[in-house]
């Protein structure tokens, strides 16, 4: 996996403009370590060993890393949730394509039809690919009265759909991508099996490059689904997000991490992986 390959295109600002170097280093300086504020990690299990375990060394994670980071993890086997900052908002940058998807199939659900070869097309450059021009093709199409909705349904009341065609804006926060997810793993009354075995089969073909973030330290035989986003902008540098599934090893697991303020592109994805790995590892030892 090469983090190096087309960083222009990686870096392609949405709504927003491109950060000097100057800019960013006065950020950094800026910046405090994500630890330095009163908000710590809460975890609950059915498994209280698990809970202490996890809330230790998300916390040890976090430590000394700067910007802003929010974590959501839910395993669905051990009754296990840890929370930090889960309602801090954040610009979505592309891991909004996933709520677009699932805007995509309630809408066709609610016409009670099939996606049409070029939706599907469309759908699987946006999330395996992350391309940008099939998102705003999409975005455009459902228009954003039909993404509210969707929105409202799935009860992501802290989501707020960016404007304009702006769908990098899109306002997000770690409670609710953790809302999604669960609805893309069990069934529920807002998206069909048929659609969400569609929304983890694309999550799962994410090209090599796109797979870094949530599904580090992922155990093997643990299938991996995922959808990361990223965009630099004037304030609050990169932001930097990672959203995943995970199922096997007796789990059955979602993990966000949301960023921003980070340096560098690559200094987010060394922050949620920091996370990530401890959480898959502390999983798998429960």
């Amino acid at each position: 996996m090469n983090h190096h390959i087309s960083r222009s295109a990686r870096a392609r600002v949405l709504g927003g403009a491109a950060v000097c170097a100057a800019t960013v280093l006065s950020l950094v300086a800026t910046a405090t370590p994500a630890g330095a504020a009163t908000a710590a990690v809460s975890c609950t299990s059915a498994k209280p060993a698990l809970a202490t375990k996890l809330k230790r060394d998300i916390t040890t994670a976090l430590s000394g890393r700067r910007g802003s980071v929010s974590v959501g993890v839910f395993d669905r086997t051990t009754k296990t949730t840890c929370v930090y900052r889960a309602q801090t908002a954040y610009d979505s940058a592309s891991v909004v394509k996933v709520t677009v998807l699932g805007a995509l199939l309630w809408d066709a659900q609610k016409q009670n039809r099939a996606l049409t070869a070029t939706e599907k097309n469309l759908a699987k450059a946006m999330i395996t690919k992350s391309d940008n021009a099939s998102t705003t093709k999409l975005w455009n199409q459902l228009g954003l009265t039909k993404i509210k909705a969707f929105v409202a349904a799935a009860g992501m009341t802290q989501t707020k759909p960016g404007a304009n065609g702006y769908w990098g804006l899109t306002q997000i926060t770690a409670r609710d991508e953790q809302k999604l997810l669960a609805l893309t793993t069990i069934t529920n009354a807002v998206l069909t099996d048929n659609s969400r075995a569609y929304i983890q089969q694309l999550m799962s073909q994410v090209v090599a490059s796109q797979r870094w973030g949530t599904p580090k330290g992922a155990p093997s035989g643990v299938s991996v689904h995922v959808k990361n986003g990223w965009l630099q902008r004037a304030t609050n540098g990169w932001r930097v997000h990672s959203v995943g599934t995970f199922k096997g090893g007796g789990h059955d697991y979602m993990i966000t991490v949301l960023t921003h303020g980070n340096s560098t592109w690559n200094y987010g994805i060394a922050t949620i992986e920091g996370i990530a790995k401890v959480v898959h590892r502390d999983l798998a030892a429960s």
